[in-house]
C-alpha cells in the first residue's frame, strides 16, 4: 500500500478530529464538549487536535462549516422560480426552517441542527462581524427575491426582517423543541413582502466619500478563488469592480451593489485577520445562506454579485494593501475597505477607506449607462 503523502495524513487526521468534534458537540453541547474527549474519540492525541485547530471555538465553527458546506451542494434548484417577492420569502422560510430541532434531539445536535452560536461568540470582533454578516445577508437574499441590476432597499429591509424572524424561531426552537408551527412562521414571511417600509433614502455618509483615484495599472489578480455563490472559478481579471471588504465592514457591499452599472460585475471579497475564528464565523453564514437559496432560486436567479474568502489575504496583498503585522501595527484587516475597477485588464480607478466600493463603482470611466444609486 502506497504511503500517504504529509497533505494526505493532516485531511485525514483533520477529517477525523471533524468527525469525533461533532460527535462530541452532538452529545454535551459547546460548553460541555472538551478537547480531551474529542482527541480520545478520534484515537489522536490532544496535540494533534490543536495543530489543526487553533481551540474549541475554532473547531466548533468548523464542524458547523462543513455541515453547512455539505447541505449547500446538495442542494436541489427548484424547476421554476418564486413568482413573486412574497412567494419567495415564504420558500426561503420553509427550506430554513427544516433545521428546527424536535421534541427528542439532544440540546447539543439540536444546537447544531440550528447552526447555533449561542455562548460561543465571546470576543467582541466576532460579535461585531457577526452583525455585519446579518446585514449582508439581507443584500444576497433580496439580490435573489428582486433580480434587477440592485434590490431595493426596502427589499433589503424586508429580507432582513425575514431573517431576523427565522433565526428568532431558531432561539426559541434551541430550549423549546416543537414550540412555534413553521408553517405560520412561513406565512409571515410571506406577508413582510408587503410591509409598507420604502425606500431608505441614500446613506448620509455617501455625499462625503473621496472619488476613486483614476489610474491605468496592470492588473495580475491571485488565483485559485472561486465564488461561494455559484461555486465556479472567479477570475478577478473580469471588467467590473472587485470590492476587499474586512468582515467588520461587510453592510458597505450594499452601496457598491446598488452603485454598479446594470452590466457591471461586482465581485465582494471577504477578508479578516482572524481567518480561524472570524473567518470561519463568515463563511459559516454566508455558505449557510447560499445552501437555502440554492433550493429555492434557479441558477439564473441566485445573486449576480460574486462573494469570494481570501483566508489568506492575497487580494489586498496584490493591491499593495499589507496585513496589520507587515504594515501598520494599528491596522485591523476585518476594517479593510479596497475597491478597484477593472477594464480590459487594467486597474483604472482605485479607492480605499469608507465608501470605497461606492466610490469605485461610481467612477466615470464606468459605462454611462450605469444605472446609480436606487
Amino acid at each position: 500500500m502506497a504511503r500517504l503523502t504529509r497533505a494526505q495524513q493532516q485531511e485525514r487526521t483533520r477529517a477525523a478530529v471533524l468527525v469525533a468534534a461533532w460527535r462530541e458537540f452532538a452529545e454535551f453541547g459547546y460548553v460541555e464538549a472538551k478537547i480531551d474527549r474529542i482527541a480520545e474519540r478520534a484515537e489522536l492525541t490532544r496535540g494533534a487536535v490543536y495543530s489543526n485547530f487553533t481551540g474549541k471555538r475554532a473547531l466548533y465553527l468548523a464542524v458547523l462549516v462543513d455541515d453547512a458546506e455539505r447541505a449547500r451542494d446538495a442542494a436541489e434548484p427548484p424547476a421554476e422560480p418564486p413568482a413573486s417577492v412574497g412567494q419567495g420569502l415564504s420558500s426561503f422560510a420553509r427550506v430554513w426552517l427544516e433545521r428546527l430541532p424536535f421534541l427528542g434531539d439532544t440540546p447539543g445536535s439540536g444546537h447544531l441542527q440550528v447552526r447555533s452560536l449561542s455562548g460561543v461568540l465571546g470576543a467582541e470582533p466576532a460579535r461585531a462581524a457577526l452583525a455585519e454578516l446579518v446585514r449582508f445577508e439581507a443584500l444576497l437574499l433580496a439580490l435573489a427575491l428582486e433580480p434587477r441590476p440592485a434590490a431595493p432597499a426596502g427589499t433589503v429591509r424586508r429580507a432582513g426582517l425575514a431573517l431576523t424572524l427565522l433565526h428568532g424561531a431558531a432561539a426559541v426552537a434551541e430550549n423549546a423543541p416543537g414550540a412555534g408551527d413553521p408553517f405560520d412562521l412561513a406565512r409571515a414571511a410571506e406577508h413582510l413582502a408587503g410591509l409598507a417600509l420604502g425606500d431608505d433614502p441614500e446613506p448620509p455618509h455617501l455625499p462625503y466619500v473621496a472619488p476613486a483615484r483614476p489610474a491605468e495599472a496592470p492588473w495580475a489578480p491571485p488565483g485559485g478563488l472561486h465564488d461561494e455563490i455559484t461555486g465556479r472559478p472567479v477570475d478577478l481579471g473580469d471588467d467590473g469592480v472587485v470590492v476587499v471588504l474586512g468582515a467588520g465592514r461587510l453592510s458597505a457591499a450594499e452601496d457598491a451593489v446598488r452603485s454598479a452599472g446594470p452590466d457591471d460585475r461586482v465581485t465582494i471579497v471577504v477578508v479578516t485577520g482572524d481567518p480561524a475564528e472570524t473567518g470561519r464565523l463568515a463563511r459559516l453564514r454566508i455558505v449557510d445562506l447560499v445552501g437555502c437559496l440554492r433550493r429555492v432560486f434557479p441558477a439564473d436567479r441566485l445573486p449576480r454579485a460574486r462573494v469570494v474568502f481570501d483566508a489568506t489575504g492575497a487580494v489586498p496583498a496584490a493591491l499593495d494593501h499589507l496585513p496589520a503585522d507587515d504594515a501598520d501595527p494599528d491596522a485591523d484587516l476585518d476594517l479593510t475597505e479596497i475597491a478597484i475597477q477593472v477594464r480590459g485588464g487594467l486597474v483604472t480607478a482605485h479607492a480605499t477607506g469608507r465608501g470605497a466600493g461606492y466610490a469605485a463603482a461610481r467612477h466615470p470611466s464606468l459605462d454611462p449607462g450605469r444605472s446609480g444609486a436606487l
